[in-house]
């Protein structure tokens, strides 16, 4: 019985490669073959251009940050740690209302800023000849004076009964006039005795020792200025004015 079981199986063991073989030979007329022609595709000069939009851009490119960005998130993030906050929605809105605040500060300092140029520590227009404006404080007075008109301003405070001022405006109203004569040059910072050395003509020069004298004895003199005095003073700077051709 063994010997026939040996025997059938060694039959079996090369029949299977005829087999195999047998199930694999195929005829030819069995194979399809594509014979159409293939043809070749070409895109046109420029389809790019039509594919530049957002949709078809798949790079993500990360943006840079301007300074004024920067300046922002680096507001965000000191808010953030000044006011322990989690929220970075909540300190964007803080950041954006201290701005606002900011900015409407400083546009009301620089307007600050313009009308005090414009205007002196009193709150009246600083003013030349053609303004109808008359008082302006001393010290303005003494740095413009070539804008101020001292004939309108002298008539004003006479008015007033400011003697003493009218003796002031009249010694700066000579030194106007002598500058723009070119007989000395004018400096808010010089003193009578440098003036004095400037002049060259004489008469003026001895003229101008006087009412020089006479202003600094009623202006700086701790004393009631009679009337007597000042119509002396007065008259000393009328004629040395109309001398000068003013």
């Amino acid at each position: 019985m063994t010997k026939y079981l040996l025997l059938f199986l060694f039959l079996l063991l090369f029949s299977i490669p005829s087999f195999a073989q047998d199930t694999l030979i195929v005829s030819k007329s069995e194979i399809k073959v594509d014979s159409s022609t293939v043809e070749e595709v070409k895109f046109k000069e420029g389809f790019q251009e039509k594919y530049t939009a957002d949709e078809f851009i798949y790079e993500v490119k990360v943006k840079e940050l301007s300074a004024w960005e920067r300046f922002k998130e680096w507001l965000y993030d000191l808010f953030e740690r000044i006011f322990n906050s989690t929220s970075r929605e909540n300190t964007e809105n803080i950041v954006e209302l201290f701005l606002k605040i900011l900015a409407a500060a400083i546009i009301f300092f620089v307007i600050y800023l313009i009308v005090k140029a414009i205007m002196n520590g009193e709150g009246s227009w600083v003013f030349g000849k053609s303004s109808d404006k008359k008082v302006i404080n001393y010290e303005e007075i003494e740095k413009n004076i070539h804008l101020v008109d001292f004939e309108k301003l002298i008539k004003e405070t006479l008015k007033n009964g400011e003697n003493r001022l009218a003796i002031r405006y009249y010694y700066l109203w000579l030194l106007k006039i002598m500058s723009a004569k070119q007989l000395i040059e004018w400096d808010v910072e010089k003193t009578n005795s440098d003036y004095l050395y400037e002049i060259k003509n004489t008469s003026i020069k001895s003229q101008f020792e006087y009412v020089s004298y006479l202003y600094n004895y009623i202006w700086y003199g701790e004393f009631e200025l009679d009337e007597v005095t000042f119509v002396k003073a007065k008259k000393a700077f009328d004629n040395l004015i109309n001398s000068l051709g003013a």
